[in-house]
């Protein structure tokens, strides 16, 4: 393992410790389940139950299961799908930490049947991860699906204003 991932773990580690496994200081979130039983697999009220994360995707427009938190991602891909937000001025989402709860990390790898983290929900619909995410910013269905949610592009702005200094 390399120094820089053992300082992420231990940075990791020292900041849960100080939160307590339940308390998620995540973007703007604040979310998170508390309580620590249940499996990722069985029904009951554990926080990776299909029940419990069902809940978490469907309580916001755009939730994000992810490595790290939005103002420090973990891992190279959760960061990707933090910074194509970005670009897109998407600030209003939630954002949950799987490292902090493995219940949470195999419960949403089950309710997705998708293998990797990060994953993105729109409208509490799996979209896919970062690849899938990158894609849709690349080809400018992301504009078109943060539209259907009321959510206006930043890029667009960006590109207007592009445009009005060509005038």
């Amino acid at each position: 393992m390399s120094g820089l991932v053992r300082a992420a773990w231990r940075l990791a580690g020292a900041t849960a410790a100080g939160r307590g496994r339940a308390g998620r200081a995540l973007s703007q979130a604040g979310t998170g389940t508390g309580g620590d039983g249940g499996g990722a697999e069985g029904g009951g009220s554990g926080s990776g139950s299909r029940e419990a994360v069902e809940r978490l995707v469907r309580a916001h427009p755009v939730v994000v299961f992810m490595k790290g938190s939005p103002a420090q991602p973990l891992c190279g891909f959760s960061n990707a799908v933090v910074q194509i937000l970005r670009l897109h001025g998407v600030e209003d989402y939630r954002a949950h930490d799987v490292l902090q709860d493995p219940d949470l990390r195999q419960g949403i790898k089950n309710y997705s049947n998708w293998p990797t983290i990060p994953q993105v929900y729109l409208n509490g619909e799996f979209v896919g991860g970062c690849d899938i995410l990158l894609q849709m910013h690349q080809n400018g269905d992301l504009v078109e699906e943060l539209k259907k949610l009321g959510i206006r592009s930043a890029l667009l702005d960006a590109e207007k204003e592009k445009d009005q200094d060509k005038k």
